[in-house]
Formats: C-alpha cells, sequence, structure tokens
C-alpha cells in the first residue's frame, strides 16, 4: 500500500474469479460505489487499483469484492530463496495456475468427443449407446463445466446473464432432459436410436436425449477459456521485462577501492564505475570520465550521446566508448527506467477492458429465453395440454437456445486468424484486440528501428576532387574499426560491405569527442569532426563544406577525413529508413488510418524521415515518459489510436494506445506491451495485421450472427412443442458446421506483400 496525496491512499489488489470482462466491470462498479473510494480493474492482470481516503480500510475493499462474489487479496512480497534454493519461476507458476483449468479441458474433450459421435453417426448407436454417452457425459457436465456454473450462480445472485449463464442454463436443462428421457421416458429402451425424420410434429419429448449438446458445447468453450488464459497470464511480462533491463550488479568506489554489490544497494551519492561495454546502473552525473553512451533502446534517439564530466547519465543505458565514473543521483522507484515501468503498469490499468460481444448479447439473450421457456410451460399448462407436453415445450426452449454454435463462434475464427497470422508473423493476443483493430483511424509510428533500421549505417561518401571513394573508405574504414564508437563501427561495417577486408592500422589513438587518428599503409589518417581537422591546420574545400551542412541540417552525422595534411572526404551516417516503409505508409492510408511520426530524436532527423515515407504529420524530440501524454492527447481529441514501436521507450504508449503492434524485433518490453506483435520486423506487416484483424472480427461477428439466428428461429417451434428431435439436431449441427466452415475461410488470408 502506497500513500499518495495527503489523506488518500492507494492499493493494488489481486482479483480471483474472474471469467469476462462483465466480471471485471461488476467489481469496478461496486468498487466505486464506496465513498471515497476511485476503482480501475483489470481483467487481462486480475488486478484491481484502488485509490481510498483514509477512513477507508483495505479489509473493506475486500470485503465489497467478495460480496460481489470474487476473491481479494494484496499481492504478496516476493520472497527471497533460501542459501541454496530457488522458489518456481514465472513460468511454473503461471502453468501450476492454469492446471486445473487444463485438466477439466482434457476431461471434457476425451469424453464428449465419442459422445458426440454416437449421437451424430448412427452406425455407432450400438444397443445401449444411449447409457454409454450418460456415463461419459456426467464427469463433462458436473466437474468439467463447475466453472460456468459457479459463475451462472454468482450472476444470478447479483441479478446479472453473461455467456457463463447461457452455457450453464443450456449444459444443465439438456443434461436433466435426458436424466429424465431415460429413466422415467422411452430412451433408456435398449436398442433405441435418434429417429431422421424430417418433420415438424409436436412430440411428448420423452425420447429425446441432449447429452452430445451438453458435453461439447462444455469441450469448446473450455478450450477457448484455457487458449485465453495462457495469453491473459503474460499480460504483466512488459513489467518483468522493463525492470531486468537494469544492470544486476555494479561497482562502487569506497574509500580508493572497487567493491560490487548488488544495484538495488545503491544509495544517492554513491560513485560507480561504468567500464566500456557495460550498462549505466542507475541515473547521476558524470563525475569522471567520457564516453558515448548509447541511450536508443530507452530513449529511442539513433545517434549515440557524448558525455563528459557534469553530463547527466540515465540507468540501463549502455556506455559504448570510454571509462565513466558517476555518481547517483537518483535510485530504486525513482529512476526513469521505473518511472517508465509505472507509466506502463497505469497505461495497463487504464485501458477499459472490451465488453465481450457474446456477453452483451446473452445479458438480453438469457432473460427473454428464461422467460419465454416460464411462457410456454405456463400456456400449455393453461390450455390444458397435460404436464409432460407443458414440460417437453418449456425445457425445449432451454435445449435449444443452449450455445453450440456460439460456443464455437469466437475460438474457431480466432484460432484459424491467428493461426495464419503466426504464418505471415503476426502474433494477434486475443479477441479483445481485434475490436479495436476496427475502430482505430489514427497510426502513430516511432521513428527509430520502426521506420528505420534502429543502427547507423554509412549512408553516402563525398570525396573531394582527385580522391578515389575506396581509399577513402578502406583508410577511414580501418582507423574507425579500431574504435568502439557506435558511429565509427557504423563506418567500419559499411566500408568492410564495399571495399573488403580492411588493412590494421599502427598508432592508433582515440581523440575524446572529436574522432580518432593513426597511420593507415604509410598515411596518417585522421577521422573525426571538423574540428578535429581544424586542429592540424586543415580546412574542407567549399565543396566537401557544403555537403557536411546539408548532411547535418537534414539530422544526419557527418565525418570528415583527411590524410597526408589534406582534406579528402566527408561521409554521412544516419539511422538509414528501412527498404519498406515508403510502401507500408502507402498501404496504412489505404486502411483509412492517418500516420503520424513520434520520436525523441531532433526535428531535422524526424522531418528527413517523414518526407522520406510519406508522412506530413511529426512530433519530435519527443521524452520517453511525454510519449504516454501525446498517445492521451491524440485520444482526447476523439482519435482511436494504434500506436507501432520496438523499443522500451515505447512501452508505455503502446499500453496506453487503443491498439498496440510491438515490432518483433525490438525489446521484450514492446512486444509484452503491445496487443499485436509483428515479428518479421517490417513496417508492411503492420497493415497486414489490421486488415488480418479486421477480417477475423468480421469472420467472429458473422459466426456470432449465424449462431443466434439458428437460435431464434428454432425457438418459435420449441415454443409451439414441434421441435422434432431430427431437425433440432441437424440444425444444431448445420450451425456448427456453417461457423467452422466460415473460420477456415480465413486459412486463404495472404499478405499483400505475397
Amino acid at each position: 500500500m502506497t500513500t499518495t496525496t495527503p489523506g488518500t491512499a492507494q492499493v493494488e489488489l489481486a482479483i480471483g474469479g474472474m471469467t469476462c470482462a462483465s466480471c471485471a466491470a461488476r467489481i469496478e462498479k461496486k468498487l466505486n460505489r464506496m465513498d471515497g473510494v476511485e476503482a480501475t480493474v483489470n481483467y487481462a492482470t486480475e488486478k484491481a487499483k484502488v485509490t481510498f481516503d483514509a477512513d477507508v480500510d483495505v479489509a473493506d475493499l475486500i470485503a465489497t469484492v467478495e460480496a460481489t462474489g470474487y476473491t481479494a487479496k494484496e499481492p504478496e512480497a516476493p520472497k527471497a530463496d533460501a542459501p541454496g534454493e530457488h522458489g518456481p519461476t514465472d513460468e511454473e507458476k503461471a502453468d501450476e495456475e492454469l492446471r486445473p483449468l487444463k485438466q477439466r479441458l482434457i476431461t471434457a474433450v476425451s469424453l464428449a468427443v465419442p459422445v458426440i459421435a454416437m449421437a451424430m453417426v448412427p452406425a455407432l448407436q450400438i444397443e445401449y449407446w444411449q447409457w454409454l454417452s450418460l456415463t461419459l457425459a456426467a464427469p463433462v457436465v458436473v466437474y468439467a463445466a463447475w466453472p460456468f456454473h459457479r459463475a451462472a450462480w454468482t450472476n444470478a445472485r447479483h441479478g446479472a446473464a453473461t455467456m457463463d449463464t447461457l452455457i450453464s442454463v443450456g449444459t444443465i436443462a439438456a443434461f436433466l432432459w435426458s436424466l429424465w428421457a431415460l429413466f422415467f421416458g422411452t430412451a433408456g429402451t435398449p436398442g433405441m436410436t435418434h429417429p431422421f425424420e424430417f418433420t415438424i410434429a409436436r412430440t411428448d419429448g420423452a425420447g429425446n436425449i441432449y447429452l452430445e449438446a451438453a458435453a461439447g458445447v462444455t469441450a469448446f468453450i473450455l478450450a477457448g477459456r484455457y487458449f485465453e488464459a495462457r495469453s491473459k497470464r503474460k499480460a504483466g511480462a512488459a513489467l518483468k521485462a522493463l525492470m531486468q533491463l537494469g544492470a544486476k550488479e555494479v561497482t562502487v568506489l569506497k574509500n580508493g577501492r572497487e567493491v560490487t554489490v548488488p544495484t538495488a544497494e545503491l544509495q544517492v551519492g554513491d560513485r560507480f564505475l561504468v567500464r566500456p561495454g557495460e550498462k549505466i546502473a542507475t541515473d547521476g552525473t558524470v563525475v569522471e570520465g567520457s564516453s558515448a553512451v548509447d541511450a536508443s533502446m530507452l530513449t529511442g534517439e539513433s545517434v549515440p550521446v557524448e558525455v563528459g564530466v557534469g553530463d547527466s547519465v540515465t540507468g540501463a543505458t549502455l556506455n559504448a566508448g570510454g571509462r565513466l565514473v558517476v555518481e547517483a543521483t537518483r535510485v530504486g522507484s525513482d529512476t526513469q527506467l521505473a518511472r517508465m515501468a509505472k507509466l506502463v503498469e497505469d497505461a495497463q490499468n487504464g485501458k477499459a477492458a472490451a465488453q465481450r460481444l457474446a456477453d452483451k448479447i446473452s445479458a438480453v439473450f438469457v432473460p427473454v429465453v428464461i422467460a419465454l421457456a416460464l411462457g410456454t410451460l405456463g400456456f400449455w399448462l393453461g390450455t390444458g395440454q397435460g404436464l409432460t407436453a407443458a414440460f417437453t415445450a418449456a425445457v425445449a426452449v432451454l435445449i435449444i437456445a443452449c450455445p453450440c454454435a456460439l460456443g464455437l463462434a469466437t475460438p474457431t475464427a480466432l484460432m484459424v486468424g491467428t493461426g495464419r497470422g503466426a504464418q505471415l508473423g503476426i502474433l494477434i493476443k486475443g479477441p479483445e484486440v481485434l475490436e479495436t483493430t476496427r475502430r482505430v483511424d489514427t497510426i502513430v509510428l516511432d521513428k527509430t528501428g520502426t521506420v528505420t533500421t534502429g543502427r547507423m549505417t554509412l549512408i553516402e561518401v563525398h570525396t573531394a576532387e582527385g580522391t578515389d571513394e575506396t581509399d577513402v573508405l578502406r583508410l577511414a574504414g580501418a582507423l574507425e574499426h579500431s574504435s568502439e564508437h557506435p558511429i565509427a563501427q557504423a563506418v567500419a561495417t559499411g566500408a568492410a560491405a564495399k571495399v573488403g577486408t580492411l588493412p590494421t592500422p599502427e598508432d592508433f589513438a582515440n581523440v575524446p569527442g572529436l574522432g580518432v587518428q593513426g597511420v593507415v599503409e604509410g598515411h596518417a589518417v585522421l577521422v573525426g569532426r571538423e574540428k578535429l581537422l581544424e586542429e592540424w591546420a586543415m580546412e574542407l574545400p567549399a565543396g566537401l563544406k557544403s555537403a557536411k551542412d546539408e548532411a547535418e541540417r537534414a539530422g544526419k552525422t557527418a565525418i570528415a577525413v583527411a590524410w597526408d595534411g589534406k582534406a579528402r572526404a566527408v561521409l554521412e551516417v544516419a539511422d538509414a529508413v528501412k527498404d519498406t516503409s515508403a510502401e507500408a505508409i502507402r498501404r496504412l492510408r489505404a486502411l483509412g488510418l492517418t500516420p503520424i511520426l513520434l520520436t525523441g530524436d531532433n526535428k531535422a532527423v524526424a522531418e528527413a524521415v517523414a518526407g522520406e515515407v510519406g508522412i506530413d504529420e511529426v512530433i519530435a524530440e519527443v521524452m520517453p515518459q511525454d510519449k504516454v501524454d501525446v498517445v492521451k492527447r491524440l485520444q482526447g481529441e476523439g482519435r482511436s489510436v494504434a500506436m507501432v514501436g520496438d523499443g522500451v521507450n515505447d512501452a508505455a504508449a503502446l499500453a496506453q494506445a487503443d491498439l498496440g503492434l510491438a515490432m518483433g524485433t525490438g525489446t521484450d518490453a514492446a512486444i509484452e506491451a503491445g496487443d499485436l506483435t509483428l515479428v518479421r520486423g517490417d513496417l508492411r506487416a503492420a497493415a497486414d495485421a489490421i486488415r488480418l484483424s479486421r477480417k477475423t472480427l468480421g469472420t467472429i461477428r458473422s459466426n456470432l450472427f449465424w449462431a443466434f439466428a439458428y437460435n431464434v428461429a428454432a425457438l418459435p417451434l420449441a415454443a409451439a412443442g414441434l421441435l422434432n428431435p431430427m431437425i433440432a439436431g441437424a440444425a444444431m449441427a448445420f450451425s456448427s458446421v456453417f461457423v467452422v466452415g466460415n473460420s477456415l475461410r480465413l486459412r486463404g488470408f495472404q499478405a499483400a506483400d505475397r
């Protein structure tokens, strides 16, 4: 529990027992009705974030949740393992939590398959097949479907109806009627088979059993719940991935000695050592040394930042150059990394959970069906048709409403759609994601690693008159190859790609903040800033000076090259635009989306990239924590926002956006915060992902329409007592086959570039 403003406190409760988004909405509504309480309940993370006044006790909050029919507790603090012992991993804990659901699913599938087969294939209807069906179906309806019955009872006590209510009522009605028909009707007679006449006639129902509907629906919907639960367990992984980015240990300078301690033990004012290639342990100020710091994964800036004494550095960034001594200024929860993790968590908690379409319809459909069943019973009793005929018609209404096709509508479309997406390098996290893709009208694109490659690349070589480009690349590349600086490595890599093996330099020296110098093949070579050449009394010729100025205006890094006392060339280094980005922007526009480029880089770089790929609106020089505010502002303008990013600095914005698309080539934090993952790292996949998601959602909607249309069409026949078992069975089978066939059409989806 934490204190916020004076007189208020905040607590995060772990909620148990939620089965759908409407459960989260119900808990949230109950908590917010309490005086002095503001709550947000996240179905995906199974947590409630509650802010409350001082006169409210946490026990009161927990009691309110429990009175609503769910469980609540404060999350347990992680316990340190005893020496030599290791506690269960997060994955093992998740598997343990899912084990009961998995056991129910295995039970349901293994027992329901033969029940369905015997009901649908006359050749399998042996002499006592109906009793064998009862033996197999009973554990499915009683044990495997127990979570649905429990949820339905909870909903009923609070005057609500959801998909769980429909499943429970339908399966229990089908099972209980089958029991009555077997023990008190004619369905238990040896050699009984289901008649196969396509006639509409009034029957007493004594020879009809519906065990396959009860068992089949349970198995199908449990399968959907299990696979959904597996993906839901990963909702908090973005926070773990963020915190794992930081350094685990740090070398602290104490009384002139170097002492290695866990990063968590750092205190403000401690001085610590950061060697080349190491992560900076926490936010601080450089007190000794100079270096280039690669902050791209955290800030999105493509160009390494040169730092020296007095400059601020951020924890989790990479020291790409020399030795640094840093004095810690912020530690623990005050660091920029920790604040970004908090932003991600807040964005996830604040995002409204999508209400399942099936739950919305069920909230109206279930009470109507129950009322119709009771009305049917009363009508036939009132007309003197007898208790058996009246009860047969009433139960037939409940049985025909059993959501067999409805149980298949979402899982099959999602299974086929996500499977096809995986083949194309598109990972869809869940059905709620699909509803969002239909509404988005604005797509915000991070620059570094999304529109661009995310790494510094040698773009162009400008040579002085009489200088050969090959000589420039060979000499400059050889010298830069010996440097650890990211820009130097970009030059060396680009040179090696064009001229092959690079020679080995002699007398190599790094000139801090300016560049490098040395002897290559007998030539005294300088590579670096223009100021480095000026210190050796060399000036750039007019042509090279113009090329340098133009490159810098475009936001590129210009590197001067000289040897033997004369300036010879200017090299342009920049974060190169991906070859496919311009085409991707055209495809996104074709889907009705307005692209916006959002980056932490300077405005000149951003506008140059935007102009190259065809983006009109640019928001540049945005700090990582401010990206969330940009997304919120766009949402406040009434836009439905999709966000594409790949870095840690994008994670919170991805979580805040209505639809987050993470590049699979990016960081784990970004990938886990996104709703869709683009494995290919190709921005064109974003357009394919939105097309596939919209198509999958359309399939789910059409499946739900036909599933309910079947119920609506058959209900009048059932209420009239004319529900012939063959017609009911055939209609059920047809609706299920139609739903599966409609879903399988998604297998033909093709990426636009294939």
